[in-house]
């Protein structure tokens, strides 16, 4: 009786030890972790928020702890595979004005909102859901890089990408794009768009400040930037732009060419008329332009002999 007892107690005891065990927690300098209740007796409700950098805290027996990133992170849009924070060719395709899709590329920089109270409504909202990612699983946004790109691309990225329309639909391509101005005439200068390209990224912070709290349900993200980086053509209108500035670079050589044959003219006419005022000069040019080492020189005379010198 007694050793069934025994066995009785050990056999509740293990998951009690193992419980208190797993029931300390503590966070690296770059990580915020928000903690739910997860006992059998407990409820599923947030017990705490942890701060960055913290030493081992006491979080309960079988709570779930939800790690999020507490340092300033970003999120690329880019042709580049290797950069892009979602896998493969990720760029926002938008219409200009005038018709000429192009193709945006940027990157978005934000931090995590660390109040408590803002963290833990944020968990509420979005850690107890999962969002797909790019090998097609579901991940929770604590599931490490994976689960917070996968949350990002899901809940952020269309904010961003209705940003963006909003402000290139209103301009035209040669406001962004200088060598759009080259499609209507090769004659055309290709123009500053520096200042059109601040004022878009301007435009894009302030929308994405006024909409990213609405769409996601609070102010859950700071520290909004958002920074174009570039701005390309369709392939075929980029071909058509490359055809505009060879042809236009091959007037400009012709043109070279031309104006080098008139200064050439220029300056024999202006060499003969000195030769026919001074004969004698012509002479001497002729001396002149002889090679180096003659000895003997007998203008006009068929049987003259020319010896080099040694």
């Amino acid at each position: 009786m007694r050793t069934a007892l025994a066995i009785a107690a050990a056999i509740l005891a293990i998951p009690l030890i193992i419980g208190a065990l797993g029931g300390m927690e503590s966070t690296g300098g770059g990580e915020v972790a928000v903690v739910r209740d997860g006992g059998p007796l407990d409820d599923n409700k947030v017990r705490q928020v942890i701060d960055p950098g913290s030493g081992l805290t006491w979080t309960g027996m079988w709570s779930a702890v939800h790690l999020y990133p507490a340092q300033q992170r970003f999120y690329t849009i880019t042709a580049d595979a290797k950069r892009a924070t979602a896998l493969g060719v990720d760029v926002v395709t938008v219409p200009s004005s005038d018709g000429v899709n192009l193709g945006i590329e940027g990157t978005l920089y934000f931090t995590l909102n660390l109040d408590h109270e803002t963290l833990k409504k944020f968990d509420d909202k979005y850690g107890t859901r999962t969002f797909r990612a790019g090998d097609d699983t579901s991940l929770h946004p604590w599931d490490g890089d994976e689960g917070w790109s996968a949350f990002f691309g899901q809940a952020v990225r269309p904010v961003i990408d209705n940003a963006l329309r909003g402000q290139i639909g209103a301009m035209r391509c040669v406001e962004l794009v200088p060598s759009c101005s080259l499609l209507k005439s090769s004659a055309l200068q290709p123009q500053d768009s520096n200042a059109n390209i601040t004022r878009v990224q301007d435009a894009v912070n302030a929308t994405l400040a006024r909409d990213l709290p609405v769409m996601l349900g609070g102010t859950f993200l700071t520290g909004l930037r958002f920074t174009l980086v570039k701005v390309t053509l369709p392939a075929d209108v980029q071909k058509a732009v490359d055809r505009s500035l060879t042809a236009a670079a091959a007037v400009s050589e012709a043109e070279a060419k031309v104006a080098q044959a008139e200064a050439e003219a220029e300056a024999n006419l202006a060499r003969q008329n000195g030769y026919d005022k001074c004969p004698a000069c012509a002479e001497i040019e002729k001396l002149r332009s002889l090679p180096q080492g003659i000895t003997v020189y007998a203008p006009g005379n068929p049987q003259s002999v020319v010896i080099p010198s040694r």
